[in-house]
């Protein structure tokens, strides 16, 4: 079709016919594409020779393009010698089926003489006989079917890109299309972890030759056509251990007939217009070595560390063994949801949360503070040279607090533009956002964040206030008291003066230890403890279509 620049309009009159052979012709020496299917052949059946019978086909392409002459040449003439070997050994063994044959005769005599000889096929040859084996270390040979299917497709794919980068080459004389792209599908297939992290580092080098022209005497490429390859995978791993991190593709599927493609460039500019090249670069080394996981996800939960690590899954299991499923809903642990640890720094990754469109929880503290002085060991207020009293921010119960030290928070309620009293009072809709250029409340969006909120007549100020505060967990913490190793002080849950602040601040040794206390003390029913009601709103929000 022609499309006018100057007014943006189509002309559907003028067009090339994609089915005219001409056509089509000329499009093959424009672009080229060839492709290895996630449906692979692969088997480690002993009577299905997946590598062996890609051998002859890789000899077929050497053929064709006359690459390896000499070595062509050599094989030609050994196979030609064998034939005449053969012949003689099959004239002598087919002997007497021949010479009764000949007793028939004809209408004239000899005229039923026949004779059996070696016609030696290289391909064939190559495709019933040839047995590709793996040597171990110790010398010991074993043929290809005893190897798992994980081995078989990672060495298939090999095999097949040799084929198809021949292909791209063409023919003897035959020049290779302007564009050759070689598209690989899910090469995690059959794969662990290990095996994707070693195809991925070592595909670049596989491929960096391109299509290789011209070799001088020695076997060096001297001339060569670069390609492209997409590798389109739902492997974290792959995608981890990228090499070019700034290369990915990132597809989602936003309904029915509409994906949306976006690429990893434009979040990096993102970063970069905003002044964060440094949150990026961390954004990314963190991605890359833990979490990369996200892009594959349906939905997220930003958590702050060890505590809400471990119990998340309990609380998940806790949740969906008593709160009954509404229509369309699955439990928690059956979803695809990527949990992603980010300290109380969940602000550095609001550009990522809104770069991968997902709904998304973010679980953090209310981490109140107050200014006070600064005091020595001995009580007394501390003072500088200059003989000026000095104050800081220390933690505080909420209900003393003035802010909140929370870097996530200070990032979606500015300390200038809302005060920590009125961040204590909105409504659980209230704190959900959705970013169109900036991030702004709105009711159907799709970040929630979620922090302590008052719950028994109390508002804590931690996971560890909040859940201490809970008379179930108090009671629940005394019956297990031998087991909560995570725990010190425990004398300080029997003083009904110690409230959930000073036990939070005073009773916790290790807060990883603590959580997993928590784990090792829980029935098989789930309900010898509670979820603290801020959790328990935000992950049935987040189990909702």
């Amino acid at each position: 079709m022609n499309y006018n620049y100057e007014n943006s309009l189509i002309d559907e009159s003028i067009f090339n016919d994609l089915e005219d052979s001409k056509t089509k012709s000329n499009l093959n020496n424009i672009i080229n594409f060839k492709y290895i299917s996630a449906k692979r052949n692969v088997t480690n059946k002993e009577n299905e020779k997946t590598l062996s019978t890609q051998t002859s086909e890789i000899y077929e392409r050497s053929e064709k393009n006359d690459d390896d002459e000499k070595k062509i040449d050599e094989f030609k003439s050994v196979i030609e010698d064998t034939d005449e070997v053969l012949g003689n050994v099959y004239e002598a063994l087919f002997s007497d089926i021949t010479k009764k044959v000949g007793l028939f005769g004809g209408i004239r005599k000899d005229e039923s003489i026949i004779k059996v000889i070696s016609t030696l096929q290289r391909k064939e040859l190559l495709k019933g006989n040839t047995t590709v084996i793996y040597k171990h270390s110790n010398d010991s040979e074993f043929p290809e079917h005893y190897n798992g299917l994980g081995y078989m497709n990672l060495i298939s794919m090999i095999f097949e890109i040799e084929i198809l980068v021949s292909e791209f080459k063409k023919g003897k004389d035959e020049i290779p299309a302007d564009i050759n792209l070689l598209f690989i599908e899910e090469p995690e297939a059959h794969t662990h972890p290990q095996m994707q992290y070693v195809f991925i580092k070592n595909i670049t080098e596989l491929l960096k030759d391109g299509i290789t022209l011209e070799k001088d005497g020695s076997g060096k490429i001297v001339k060569s056509q670069p390609f492209q390859y997409i590798i389109s995978t739902h492997s974290s791993h792959i995608v981890a251990n990228c090499q070019e991190f700034n290369s990915i593709k990132y597809l989602k599927k936003e309904s029915i007939n509409n994906i949306k493609a976006k690429n990893i460039k434009e979040l990096e500019k993102e970063y970069a217009d905003a002044g964060e090249e440094k949150n990026y670069r961390f954004l990314k080394q963190y991605l890359t070595l833990n979490r990369a996981e996200l892009f594959f996800a349906d939905k997220a939960i930003f958590i702050e560390g060890d505590t809400e690590r471990i119990l998340l899954p309990a609380m998940m299991k806790k949740l969906d063994l008593e709160v009954g499923l509404d229509t369309n809903e699955l439990p928690l642990l059956s979803q695809n949801i990527s949990v992603i640890e980010v300290g109380n720094y969940a602000n550095i990754f609001e550009k990522l949360i809104s770069f991968v469109g997902l709904k998304s929880l973010i679980v953090t503290d209310l981490d109140s503070v107050k200014k006070d002085f600064i005091r020595n060991s001995d009580g007394t207020i501390k003072k500088t040279k200059k003989d000026k009293e000095r104050k800081s921010d220390f933690s505080c119960r909420v209900s003393e607090a003035e802010k909140t030290s929370n870097p996530t928070l200070l990032f979606f309620y500015p300390s200038n533009s809302i005060s920590f009293q009125n961040i204590l009072k909105k409504s659980f809709e209230e704190k959900r956002f959705s970013k169109t250029s900036v991030w702004k409340e709105q009711v159907d969006g799709y970040l929630q964040i979620i922090m302590q909120t008052e719950e028994e007549g109390y508002c804590a100020r931690s996971f560890e206030d909040s859940f201490f505060h809970l008379t179930q967990n108090k009671t629940f913490i005394k019956d297990n008291r031998s087991k909560f190793i995570g725990l010190k002080n425990l004398k300080y849950f029997y003083d009904n003066s110690k409230d959930a602040y000073f036990l939070a601040e005073k009773c916790v040794d290790s807060k990883g230890s603590f959580a997993i206390d928590i784990l090792r003390c829980t029935n098989e029913t789930y309900s010898n403890w509670q979820i603290p009601a801020y959790i328990k709103e935000g992950l049935l929000w987040l189990r909702k279509d």
